[in-house]
């Protein structure tokens, strides 16, 4: 029987794996180590959010769990350390809970939630890094060799999210053209036409974006904010689980948005 991990051991393999000193990000982001254990990890959770509901299961999942999170604990910015936001750093320090953020870092690349969500809807397709966001690819595009009507791709934008789409029917009827950026990318709806596509995927967006599509001749699928960002922190912590032999879960706390 082998020795568990150690913490410091687990997230140096992260840092390198995830790239996280490499890639800019915005300033909550902190990626990397947000929150340490006694330096050993013996299971690991991953979560799209480090919240209240998701830090209690992961300390309730067992001692020396590594939380993995795509919105870390600081995403909020400074924030008294009262009520529940006290009650949360207390349940992780009780529960020897160790949480790691990367927020941009499992965006990008072929593991990255754009991706995977590009795959689980049109899994035989050519898809290509597109989208900068600070100096990172963070979505992909491809070129369809059949077109395939709006109303089919939402089909299955619905069933990989698990939940229905909501369209912004403002491009053509048939689609040829298509972009995946998970999360909230709908008010980058101008930049994502500019460049080409004429079915963007994407989780959400303002009520505007709307007649903004309509103008840009653009079809726009709302998938959810959450649910297009399930995707990666799951093969993240899968990964690091056959790295490790070590069990993990998925803590589902889906905000409906």
């Amino acid at each position: 029987m082998h020795a568990p991990p150690t913490l410091a051991a687990v997230v140096a393999y992260l840092d390198e794996h995830l790239s996280v000193k490499e890639i800019a990000d915005y300033p909550g982001a902190l990626n990397g180590l947000q929150l340490e254990n006694d330096g050993t990890v013996t299971r690991f959770c991953a979560a799209v959010d480090a919240s209240l509901t998701t830090v209690r299961a992961a300390a309730h999942a067992g001692r020396r769990a590594l939380l993995l999170v795509h919105h870390g604990l600081f995403w909020s910015g400074l924030q008294p350390m009262t009520g529940n936001r006290r009650a949360l750093f207390k349940c992780a320090f009780d529960g020897n809970l160790a949480v790691y953020g990367a927020h941009l870092p499992i965006d990008t690349g072929a593991q990255g939630n754009s991706f995977l969500l590009a795959r689980a809807c049109l899994p035989d397709t050519d898809w290509q890094p597109f989208f900068n966001v600070k100096g990172t690819l963070i979505g992909c595009r491809a070129t369809l060799e059949t077109t395939l009507s709006r109303a089919a791709i939402a089909e299955r934008v619905s069933a990989a999210v698990g939940w229905p789409v909501r369209i912004c029917p403002g491009g053509p009827g048939m689609a040829r053209e298509v972009g995946v950026i998970s999360g909230g990318a709908g008010s980058e709806a101008r930049q994502v036409a500019g460049e080409g596509i004429d079915t963007l995927i994407t989780g959400e967006g303002p009520h505007w974006t709307y007649a903004l599509a309509e103008e840009l001749g653009l079809n726009i699928l709302y998938g959810g904010h959450y649910a297009t960002e399930t995707f990666a922190v799951r093969a993240l912590a899968q990964h690091l689980s056959e790295r490790y032999c070590l069990p993990w879960q998925f803590i589902d706390a889906p905000s409906g948005l």
